[in-house]
């Protein structure tokens, strides 16, 4: 007899995920405290971490809680802080910094009020442990009409240039229209050649507008308002960006990686997916003109300035594995950008402040937060076991070993099916929510099970009735009279609630059910002494 339903002796598991299914329960760790405005958090390669205070001042953590008493560099005098934008925003290591010697330093300059620029320091005698102050050598140098919106980051990629993020100059709307002029460099990342530590920079041959007139060769991406914080995926070569939308969207922008062409991610026009409010759109194109965001979100909801991170490459939290990590600066939410599937609200708080990810040689990542008592935290998970698993075998289903368990079919919970086991009856998607203990409510993948025919199955005239039943069951057989059957009859879990004999010759076999708990329970049917088995549905209502 084909039972399309319960014929369940053959199903296929089916791990289709390559990721956790899992959200992260982020938990931030103290890694320093003490600092002074922190800005921004890098490895040169080794086991130490740079904090960059935005006051002017490099500091080195050598460890948790252990920060080096004496600063690797302070340029105090140099920089200009008094506008919370401005300052010594960002510093890069080379990949050859271990033996070249030399970093990179953007900053906001005291001297020309507020301008920003690019230089090149070295160690002090070769010193790891010692910037040398006097041995700037200045790259370029910005000039910023206003004092916000001065971006700000630096960051090798994986091609080995010098990528610098800058702002659209500042004030509202971009009133120059400077992200847009490819004649200026605000509003756009450039990229750079900095590889002869002897000279200044050359222009990539391969940057997109090398060889226009009337373009600057060293942009490499346009139409940014104000692009804080960036990063290079150590996987995969992405570029992931978080750019400061105005008052609409705040946006998460991809790119990847060696594709050259110039993208324009649309500002002044576009902010973060939608048409810039305010902006006269006669002279901006369509929106398929644009690098659409991969993400946005709207400001007004809380947030006001998403300040962008890394992808998790390290090794210690799976559940992170892929994910884009960033945060918001106004209402501390933090989420992350899986590889595929919808944003996923990760910590949610109620301070504000934080201001720079960061990440070690070993691909573990740290924020800082610059307000009140300067702090870089460690992110953790919360919940960092092995997620549960599910297997079939037998016609039942068993989760691994936790505190409670909830199945679901097709994303939807069953009711009452709350324990270790489960007897499906129906074909579908199966996984289930296992506690493993506050906060850890962990889902295993899910396993697809198809039903088939039992093989050697009963064959036909084999029935049971009524169905629902309430207080008994009768069964009932055709061609089968010659036969001793065995009967069980299982509850949802796999437990078996009943065992009964048919004997040869018995045509009829009434079962009570009154003790019987309403649920669906499966009538499992083999001929004595043979592998012939089949399964037959039933329902207890009253």
């Amino acid at each position: 007899m084909k039972n399309p339903v319960l014929g369940l002796a053959f199903a296929l598991a089916s791990i289709t995920q390559a990721q956790s299914v899992n959200t992260p329960r982020l938990v931030l760790d103290n890694w320093a405290t003490g600092l002074v405005n922190p800005v921004k958090v890098l490895h040169a390669g080794d086991e130490r971490l740079f904090v960059v205070e935005r006051r002017g001042i490099i500091k080195i953590i050598t460890d948790s809680m252990q920060v080096s008493p004496t600063p690797f560099m302070t340029i105090q005098q140099r920089v200009l802080s008094s506008q919370s934008e401005q300052g010594l925003l960002s510093v890069a290591f080379p990949p050859d910094h271990a033996t070249s010697g030399v970093f990179y330093v953007y900053y906001s300059m005291a001297e020309l009020d507020g301008d920003t620029r690019l230089s090149r320091f070295r160690l002090l005698n070769g010193d790891p442990n010692v910037g040398d102050p006097d041995s700037e050598q200045e790259l370029i140098t910005f000039e910023q009409p206003y004092w916000n919106h001065n971006g700000g980051d630096l960051q090798f990629g994986p091609d080995g240039y010098l990528y610098l993020s800058l702002g659209d100059g500042g004030s509202g709307n971009d009133p120059g229209n400077r992200a847009q002029d490819l004649n200026n460099p605000l509003g756009k990342i450039l990229r750079l050649d900095v590889s002869d530590p002897s000279g200044t920079y050359t222009v990539p041959a391969d940057n997109p507008f090398v060889g226009q007139s009337d373009v600057l060769p060293e942009i490499w991406a346009y139409g940014l308002r104000n692009p804080w914080r960036f990063s290079f995926d150590r996987t995969t070569g992405d570029l992931w960006l978080g750019d400061v939308g105005q008052n609409a969207r705040e946006e998460v922008d991809r790119w990847p990686a060696g594709d050259n062409s110039g993208a324009n991610f649309g500002w002044r026009c576009r902010e973060g997916n939608v048409a810039t409010p305010g902006i006269d759109q006669s002279g901006c194109g369509p929106a398929t003109s644009y690098a659409a965001p991969v993400f946005a979100y709207p400001n007004p909801a809380g947030g006001c300035t998403v300040v962008g991170g890394y992808v998790y490459r390290g090794t210690r939290w799976p559940h992170f594995a892929g994910r884009y990590m960033f945060v918001d600066h106004c209402n501390g939410d933090f989420m992350s950008y899986p590889a595929s599937g919808p944003v996923d609200t990760l910590l949610m708080t109620t301070t504000s402040g934080f201001a720079s990810f960061g990440e070690d040689v070993h691909g573990e990542l740290y924020v800082s937060r610059h307000s009140g008592s300067g702090t870089v935290q460690k992110l953790r998970d919360a919940c960092p076991m092995d997620d549960p698993t599910a297997s079939y075998a037998g016609g039942v289903l068993t989760a691994s070993p936790g505190n409670g368990y909830q199945w679901f079919l097709n994303g939807v919970a069953i009711d009452g099916a709350t324990e270790q086991t489960f007897l499906p009856i129906e074909d579908g998607n199966y996984h289930v929510r296992v506690d493993l203990g506050s906060p850890c409510l962990l889902r295993s993948e899910a396993i697809v099970v198809i039903g088939t025919s039992v093989p050697e199955a009963l064959g036909a005239g084999l029935k049971a009735y009524p169905v629902p039943t309430s207080n008994e069951l009768f069964i009932e057989r055709g061609d089968l009279r010659s036969d001793d059957l065995d009967l069980r009859l299982v509850d949802a879990t796999g437990r078996t609630v009943g065992v009964h004999r048919m004997a040869a010759g018995e045509q009829l076999k009434r079962i009570r059910t009154e003790h019987l708990a309403n649920g669906r329970y499966v009538l499992q049917v083999t001929v004595r002494g043979t592998e012939r088995m089949d399964r037959l549905p039933v329902e207890v209502l009253r």
